[in-house]
This record gives structure tokens, C-alpha cells and sequence, in this order.
């Protein structure tokens, strides 16, 4: 990538645009251009296309977005389905308007079908019905994919997407409404351990950072959220929605930050003719709800009782992608499961209280 490029990273803020910066700056990039929504509004065309005007922008990389875990798809489809189209319309067309060549338009892998076969290809785009508890979502990313392979098409542009699995790391977002499964169980286990140890401070300085405490979230741990006070008796115990038996695969942030960086240096003609126009990035295998909520117990040190909660729905079975056509073109993962959720956490408890947790 050329050093001196003016780079626009559009969500810069998030967890995945934050680690799109540590990699451009760690790879000598130098001219990052970066706006927060009150700056700049994507959701605004006219604000997107005087910034565009005025900013000479070289290159884009899109990670802005409107993201959640199925609670908040569920509870928020319109928003999901609206703010995404706009966001990605309004910033790829305004990059073709002002010549802009190079753009990455970051999607989900939430864009396969429901019951897509596992591992999932990138042929497997659209032979199928979606998942249900996040079509909306999933429809705008699929729309963003299909926008810039019509873009390159019709224009002759660079437009590449990339579809990463579920992701996690530093940064991520721990609202427990709206967050997705790593970092809701980290909050949750996270909170029950504290319980446990009658640690009502560091209960109030968890809710300070991270956003509050949800009524029923609250009572299973033994916390009282009108008093802000712990019931002295009570069993702290963590609820999980599902069976626990639906398989994710999970990939570090950085990771993710790292392969961007890697299919924007790569030929276009490998987008172009009969080949997909984006490309899966994964971590190539996949573990059970059950397991992984297993695994960040003994990370944080919650040794009482998971309950789950087999009304609340499991999403899709599985999702699993196949990663080989990246893996070939030469991007590896570098965090395991492990070393990334001790990386997740270290960054979590810094936050809230400096690391004393």
C-alpha cells in the first residue's frame, strides 16, 4: 500500500476500524483520515459528499456500521436494514463520485443462508433463505457486496469486500443489549464473579464504563439495580440465551485489522471475471456455545452455575466459513481462541478499573 495514500477508515471508533488503524499505522500509513459521527453523519448524503469534496480522499476502507447481536436484530430490524443501506450507499458512491479507485466495504458473514453448507463458500451467496433473527442486517451487507461488484463492473472500479466471521478483541462493544456473544458472556461472567465476591464497587465501576445492568441480568447474578445492592444470599449464576448447542467460529479483531490490510494489496483481477468479488475471512474452525461460555469461566474465575435459557432462540446451527481461498492468497490467522480471549479480557478489565479486577 502506497505510504503516503490519504486513507478514510469510515467507523474508525468501532472495534474492527480501531484495529484498522493500529495496522495502517504499524504498516507506515500515515494519512488517516478519520471522522466521529458528530463530525461527520454517514447517514447524510449531503454531509458525505462535501466531506468526499473536500478531503481529496485516495482510498476507503468502510467498516462503519450499524452492528448487534440477535437481541438487538430482533428488536431493531428497521434500523438495522436502514442505517446500513444508507451509510454504505451514500460512502461508495460518493467514493466512485470523487474518482476514488480503492475502497474495502467490510460485510458479515451473516450474508449466507440459514442452512448454507459447512464450511461456507463464497458460492453460496444467495442459494438459499437467510437466517431469519438478522436478515435485515443481512440483506444490507449482501447489498453493499452487490453494490461494489456492480461499481467495478460498470466503472471499472477497485472495490473488494471482505466477509468476516464473528469477531472479538479490544474495543469491543459490552452494552448488554446490544452486544454480540464473546463480549456479552465476558460481561456476564464478569459481573457473577464479582457477585460472588460481594464486590459492590467494582460492580458500580463495571456499570460506569461498560453501560447498565439489565433487570433480569441483575437478578440472576443477586444484584438489586433500584438499590444498587447485592442480595447477600443469593447464588450468582449466568443465563445464556439458547441451548448452548449452535457452533460459532470467532477470529481476533487484529486478525481481521491484518487481513483488510492484505486483500487491498492484492490484483484485482482476482475480484473480477468468474471469480467472487469478496473473499471470507475466518479462523477455519468453529467451537460450541457451551464451550466457549466453558472457556471464558475459567477465564474470568466464575465457578458457579450457566443456566440456559432454551426459550430465547439459538440463531443459525452453525457458521463456519471456508477460509481457503484467503489462506491461499497468503493471509494466516495469528490469535488462537485462547490467547485472544486472555487479549479480550486483559483490555476489558483495563478499562473498567485499570486492571485491579
Amino acid at each position: 500500500m502506497e505510504k503516503d495514500a490519504r486513507t478514510f477508515v469510515a467507523g474508525h471508533r468501532g472495534m474492527v476500524g480501531a484495529a484498522i488503524v493500529r495496522q495502517l499505522k504499524a504498516a507506515g500509513i500515515v494519512n488517516i483520515i478519520t471522522r466521529s459521527h458528530d463530525e461527520l453523519d454517514l447517514t447524510d448524503q449531503g454531509e458525505v459528499r462535501k466531506f468526499f469534496h473536500n478531503e481529496k480522499i485516495d482510498r476507503v476502507i468502510l467498516a462503519a456500521a450499524k452492528v448487534g447481536g440477535i437481541h438487538a436484530n430482533n428488536t431493531y430490524p428497521a434500523t438495522f436494514i436502514h442505517d446500513n443501506l444508507v451509510i454504505q450507499s451514500n460512502v461508495i458512491h460518493a467514493a466512485f463520485q470523487n474518482g476514488i479507485s480503492d475502497l474495502l466495504f467490510l460485510g458479515s458473514s451473516c450474508i449466507y443462508p440459514k442452512l448454507a453448507p459447512q464450511p461456507m463458500r463464497e458460492e453460496h451467496l444467495l442459494t438459499g433463505p437467510l437466517e431469519p433473527t438478522n436478515e435485515p442486517y443481512a440483506i444490507a451487507k449482501i447489498a453493499g457486496i452487490k453494490m461494489c461488484e456492480s461499481y467495478n463492473r460498470q466503472y471499472s472500479t477497485r472495490f473488494r469486500s471482505v466477509m468476516p466471521t464473528n469477531l472479538y478483541g479490544p474495543g469491543d462493544n459490552y452494552h448488554l443489549e446490544n452486544s454480540h456473544v464473546i463480549p456479552a458472556m465476558i460481561r456476564k461472567y464478569h459481573l457473577a464473579r464479582l457477585a460472588a465476591e460481594n464486590n459492590v464497587e467494582a460492580i458500580a465501576e463495571d456499570i460506569s464504563c461498560y453501560g447498565p445492568i439489565p433487570d433480569d441480568i441483575g437478578a440472576a447474578i443477586g444484584y438489586n439495580v433500584a438499590t444498587e445492592s447485592l442480595d447477600r444470599g443469593h447464588k450468582p449464576r449466568v443465563v445464556l440465551w439458547g441451548s448452548g448447542s449452535p457452533k460459532r467460529e470467532f477470529l481476533h479483531v487484529d486478525d481481521m485489522a491484518a487481513a483488510c490490510l492484505h486483500v487491498m494489496e492484492l490484483d484485482q483481477t482476482l475480484f473480477s471475471g468468474d471469480n467472487p468479488s469478496f473473499i471470507n475471512v475466518g479462523y477455519g474452525t468453529d467451537i460450541t456455545i457451551k464451550e466457549t461460555a466453558a472457556m471464558i469461566a475459567e477465564l474470568v474465575g466464575f465457578t458457579g452455575e450457566t443456566i440456559y435459557d432454551s426459550s430465547k432462540p439459538d440463531g443459525t446451527p452453525q457458521k463456519l466459513l471456508d477460509t481457503r481461498r484467503i489462506n491461499t492468497l497468503g493471509w494466516q490467522p495469528r490469535f488462537n481462541l485462547k490467547e485472544g480471549l486472555h487479549n479480550t479480557y486483559k483490555a476489558y478489565q483495563q478499562k473498567s478499573s485499570g486492571g485491579n479486577q
